[in-house]
């Protein structure tokens, strides 16, 4: 069985290297996924032909001259999302270790942030007590002092002398 309870805590300090560490691994992580899905998304729009179309429609309203391909350079394209992949991890690193920093200072004035957490502790289940079923055996002597069982001959009991230092 496993009881609950409420408990406060207060995160007061965020350590700002260790949230450089995470966010470059984090967003660096989510550069690479963006970097691929634009990889994948233009090469579904490249094999539906829709860069040829807008090239087409972009003549016909006359803003590009005839024969130009704007969209042909999949090459550069492709650069530019590394490139600019790249610069948005930076960023993104930058401002969240800036936003760590930014914390710590403002909660050195307003107490931090307060959160509150459900704590489980576990519980033994103990089992029931088995019924006794002979009578505990009394050590006593004759004048009613306790003997102790031959094991624990050395453990002074309630009755024993009290022992001099010296």
């Amino acid at each position: 069985m496993a009881t609950v309870r409420r408990v406060r805590r207060i995160i007061r300090k965020i350590d700002p290297w260790t949230v450089l560490k995470v966010a470059a691994v984090v967003w660096a992580v989510v550069g690479l996924a963006l970097v691929l899905g634009f990889v994948i998304f233009w090469a579904v729009l490249d094999r539906a032909g829709i860069p040829d179309q807008i090239t087409a429609f972009l003549v016909e309203i006359t803003l590009i001259e005839e024969g130009s391909q704007p969209f042909a350079n999949t090459e550069q394209f492709l650069r530019f999302v590394v490139f600019g992949s790249v610069v948005w991890w930076v960023l993104m690193t930058g401002s969240t270790t800036a936003f760590a920093v930014v914390y710590n200072l403002v909660s050195d004035v307003v107490g931090g942030l307060e959160v509150v957490v459900l704590e489980e502790t576990l519980n033994p289940v103990v089992a029931p007590q088995q019924q006794i079923l002979h009578k505990p055996v009394d050590y006593r002597d004759g004048n009613g002092a306790v003997i102790p069982p031959a094991d624990q001959a050395d453990i002074p009991t309630e009755e024993s002398p009290p022992i001099a230092l010296p």
